[in-house]
């Protein structure tokens, strides 16, 4: 077995999100030395099954083996059907585990990509589940950054506690765009209620589900925010008006007489 080789492919499952339960056994099919083996990690997100398929290939040439693809199979909400893609692996901007389950779940996830001219963007990616390519993989929708969605400034039209804060605000941008939703705290009121926020970055916008995850109308809490503002800038212009009348000075007393007088005889 070739020790490099294993490390080499243990950190690959490590930062691809399947951790260090595979190594035994990968450890195991690298001293077996066939062509090809696979591996197999069940994980249970969000109440669901995702069952994944790792596979190795060896090179012609050498002992060297390396980590092709992994295919998720993914039993969808409250029904035994199931959704399957393949994931390919490559020398960078691989797709995680827990971001091929949000792909699954039918979420966006943020990724830096590469053209193939190898010419590095960032872009949204979704998963388009009414198109097939000739692998029977669902084709991914992908939103360029070109295309103009600021997740950060459409979170600010919101009243989201966490955005107050510098660590939490990171955190939640971070996990939003590994396509996760998140718990945050709306200020409405004066109250603080829960609610669940997921990227929308085909319409520009979040979705906001309640605690029993069910989808919420976004104008409702959009709409306070933005009436807030208004009237704070509203607010901030009568004052600086007042504070303007007040320090002007006063005017001579005869030019005010004359001005009335004008004013009498028109």
């Amino acid at each position: 077995m070739n020790e490099n080789n294993f490390q080499y492919l243990r950190d690959q499952l490590l930062y691809t999100g399947f951790g260090e339960a595979l190594e035994l056994e990968l450890k195991e099919k690298l001293k077996q030395g066939a062509p090809s083996f696979t591996l197999y990690h069940e994980t249970y997100p969000e109440d669901r099954v995702a069952r994944a398929t790792l596979t190795f290939n060896k090179a012609k040439d050498s002992d060297m083996y390396f980590f092709n693809s992994y295919k998720v199979e993914m039993q969808k909400e409250n029904i035994s059907d199931s959704l399957t893609h393949t994931f390919y692996i490559g020398k960078s901007g691989n797709i995680t585990l827990k971001e091929a389950q949000n792909l699954l779940m039918g979420r966006a996830i943020n990724k830096d990509l590469h053209t193939r001219e190898g010419h590095s963007f960032n872009g949204w990616v979704q998963m388009d589940f009414k198109q097939t390519d000739e692998r029977g993989n669902f084709k991914l929708q992908l939103y360029h950054e070109n295309y103009g969605y600021n997740l950060q400034g459409t979170l600010a039209k919101y009243p989201i506690k966490e955005l107050q804060n510098e660590t939490l605000s990171e955190n939640l941008l971070r996990s939003l765009k590994k396509g996760n939703l998140q718990s945050v705290v709306f200020l409405k009121d004066g109250k603080e209620d829960r609610f669940y926020i997921m990227a929308s970055p085909q319409f520009k916008t979040i979705e906001i589900y309640d605690s029993d995850f069910k989808k919420r109308d976004n104008r409702q809490f959009k709409d306070i925010k933005q009436l807030d503002v208004e009237y704070d800038v509203v607010g901030e212009s009568k004052k600086k008006a007042l504070h303007e009348d007040r320090n002007q000075p006063e005017k001579p007393k005869q030019a005010k007489a004359r001005t009335n007088n004008r004013s009498n005889k028109l």
